[in-house]
């Protein structure tokens, strides 16, 4: 699901960038949750009122990494034991909405965005804290499970009644679940009358109104090197998601595994080496991320339209880059000299 998930959630550094208790003013901590350091910003809240809320986010994200993890003993796990053994049970409440969500998210996706992969993805070795090392399964392997067809339509629910009709389901969040978080933490952060903030999962982020006089300001990482590819200002409420082959994968007799599976290969995807999504939700950036990646250069823009985002920005194997025309002029590059660039794919 995610990387290093040994270490539950760790406070790496609280600081503030400003020493006196007084608005319009920056506030700055990091944690690491998810396998990956979470860095939430809050502009205009005294010091008070923004330990108290870090202090209750601190706990949410603790409580989300335990109850969704997809390998350690939880409520995730557990679900997928009464799964694969044919129960019908009550879900566990902390999971439940994110089961219907990704449900709904893997209709508009076609089914490339597929939580219920999860016996796939630990086939690839995946879903553990530490990168696997190789080499890749057999093709009997993969088309043992790809003949069980595991799809998030195989999961009935009435009410808090959860049951499967296919036992080689397997659920792992991992694509979405970062996204379904930020989208909590924002909400929890309106509610507390503080409207002007980004959280921030690993270059993965929902920013909400202003960096004072100015928008918040993303980077979005090069996938072959070092540093920020380009950078994009947000409106003010946005979000902006990446997926990318490398994240997590395993070199092999030359060739690179990324954690990115397609469902309907049982391989990892090809084509793409990096997806930036920029949507309303997080939720729908971080899957909508997965499903283009899997989609490929070719084949994307139905997806886009059908998960609703706002824009795109593609970047193949070859460094070149296909750009949705709504973020095109928000899109500011950081290289020199500048990949080829194709502006289509209008979405609204």
């Amino acid at each position: 699901m995610f990387p290093t998930f040994s270490r539950i959630i760790l406070l790496v550094t609280a600081f503030f960038l400003t020493s006196c208790s007084q608005k319009n003013e920056e506030y700055h901590e990091q944690m690491l949750v998810f396998g990956t350091i979470v860095d939430i910003k809050l502009w205009g809240v005294d010091d008070i009122k923004a330990n108290q809320v870090m202090a209750q986010i601190r706990q949410d994200f603790k409580f989300m990494h335990q109850a969704w993890h997809a390998w350690n003993s939880g409520a995730t796990t557990r679900i997928n034991f009464f799964i694969a053994n044919g129960k019908t049970f009550a879900g566990n409440p902390a999971v439940l909405p994110l089961i219907k969500r990704s449900m709904e998210l893997s209709r508009l996706s076609g089914g490339l965005f597929n939580p219920a992969i999860g016996q796939l993805i630990s086939l690839w070795g995946f879903a553990r804290d530490d990168p696997p090392k190789g080499p890749p399964p057999s093709e009997d392997e993969i088309q043992a499970l790809l003949t069980q067809k595991p799809v998030m339509e195989d999961i009935t629910i009435d009410g808090i009644t959860i049951h499967s009709t296919n036992p080689a389901v397997q659920l792992n969040f991992g694509g979405f679940a970062k996204g379904y978080a930020v989208d909590r933490t924002i909400e929890y952060l309106r509610d507390q009358g503080i409207n002007n903030a980004v959280v921030n999962a690993g270059g993965d982020l929902r920013a909400i109104g202003r960096h004072g006089k100015r928008p918040w300001r993303v980077g979005i990482r090069h996938p072959r090197s070092e540093g920020i590819l380009a950078s994009i200002e947000t409106t003010p409420d946005e979000s902006v998601f990446t997926s990318g082959d490398y994240e997590r994968y395993f070199d092999w007799q030359g060739k690179r595994y990324s954690h990115i599976i397609d469902p309907r290969t049982g391989r990892p995807a090809e084509g793409l080496i990096s997806v930036t999504i920029v949507a309303d939700q997080a939720d729908v950036a971080d899957a909508a991320a997965t499903a283009l990646f899997v989609a490929g250069p070719n084949d994307w823009l139905p997806v886009a339209k059908a998960m609703g985002i706002k824009g795109a920005m593609l970047v193949d194997k070859q460094g070149h880059i296909q750009i949705t025309p709504g973020i095109r002029d928000r899109i500011h590059f950081n290289v020199d000299p500048l990949p080829p660039i194709q502006v289509s794919g209008a979405l609204r």
